[in-house]
């Protein structure tokens, strides 16, 4: 029989966050043909930097950290290239009524001079097509067919296919095919996100630069003009909690916003006066992980990626990905050699 070589091979990524870019540019890299489809108009996914002429708010993750040798030489790079650099906030914590100066010594890292910088960076020598919602998928003869939302049955036709998407998203396209997949979700138990991004007409004199909030309606203050290289009207993102954004995430957006708002002005940071941006995550938080971090079905040539994989952080998603391209490439490999024999 024919051996493949990776050249010859095919791959589709559904989702360009930071775990399909990588998983992308793993593949790339092996030799493989890879296509990423995005339904939004950038990549980046959670790592995200909301954007006017005036002000500008990374609104999704807020920073990250690096504690894999793998990942710290990725994010060694990413420094090296000057799309990300460290952070150094003055940092306090909101607990039991007091505020206090925050005891984490942990290095902390944003993007440079945007916290999408680095996805946009992984993107570069990719081919990746945006506002394509890939809604749904078949395997036939061995071969992945996707249809889009927007432009119906995608042409080309894939060996593998890497969903590198939240898991409730995943579930949607896949259930039917990977029944087991409903499982490793509900275990996930992702959370939504309501976040507010405020533009103040005039600076504050807030004693911190970002703060975790305990026990409150909201869980963190950013002023994101303290992050490198931010320009712009001052801007402050605040994050709701977790199980507050769940419990009303089907609530009216400028109901959400004011409540979100009050609880800040008790906090200190008044924003009566301030521009207000809004913006729900529906799949913010929550993980279910999975050793060693991904999922792979070998005999439907179906993989998955993300954080909610891999402990919820930046660094976990971007690992996942990277874990997972190796993995096809091993399991690519075991089936090049039993075709040949």
């Amino acid at each position: 029989m024919h051996e493949q070589n990776c050249s010859e091979i095919s791959v589709a990524i559904i989702g360009a966050g930071i775990s399909g870019l990588s998983c992308a540019n793993r593949l790339k890299a092996l030799g493989y043909q890879v296509s990423i489809y995005e339904k939004s108009r950038g990549v980046s996914g959670r790592m995200s930097t909301r954007s006017t002429a005036d002000w500008n708010a990374d609104h999704g993750a807020q920073y990250f950290t690096a504690r894999d040798p793998l990942f710290i030489n990725e994010l060694e790079q990413w420094i090296k290239d000057d799309v990300a650099a460290i952070w150094e906030p003055r940092l306090q914590v909101f607990k039991a009524g007091q505020w206090h100066d925050s005891a984490s010594k942990e290095n902390r890292y944003v993007g440079n001079p945007a916290m999408n910088t680095p996805g946009q960076y992984l993107a570069k020598k990719l081919v990746v097509e945006l506002n394509q919602t890939i809604h749904h998928v078949a395997h036939d003869q061995g071969k992945w067919l996707l249809h889009s939302q927007e432009h119906g049955a995608i042409q080309k036709q894939f060996d593998w296919l890497v969903l590198a998407l939240p898991a409730p998203q995943a579930l949607a396209i896949t259930q039917s095919i990977d029944r087991p997949i409903e499982d490793v979700v509900k275990r996930a138990n992702m959370q939504a996100c309501w976040t507010v991004m405020a533009t103040l007409t005039e600076k504050t004199n807030m004693p911190f630069d970002a703060a975790f909030i305990n026990n409150e309606v909201i869980s963190w203050l950013s002023r994101n003009n303290s992050k490198p290289n931010r320009a712009g009207i001052e801007t402050w993102t605040i994050h709701a909690n977790p199980l507050w954004s769940q419990a009303w995430v089907e609530r009216d957006k400028d109901e959400a916003a004011k409540e979100i708002l009050d609880c800040a002005k008790r906090l200190g940071l008044n924003c009566d006066a301030a521009k207000i941006s809004i913006h729900r995550w529906r799949y913010a938080s929550g993980h279910a992980d999975l050793i060693p971090g991904f999922r792979l079905c070998e005999d439907l040539k179906l993989g998955y990626c993300g954080d909610w994989l891999n402990g919820g952080r930046v660094e976990g998603a971007w690992l996942s990905g990277h874990h997972l391209a190796s993995q096809i490439q091993k399991t690519q490999h075991q089936t090049n050699l039993s075709s040949s024999l």
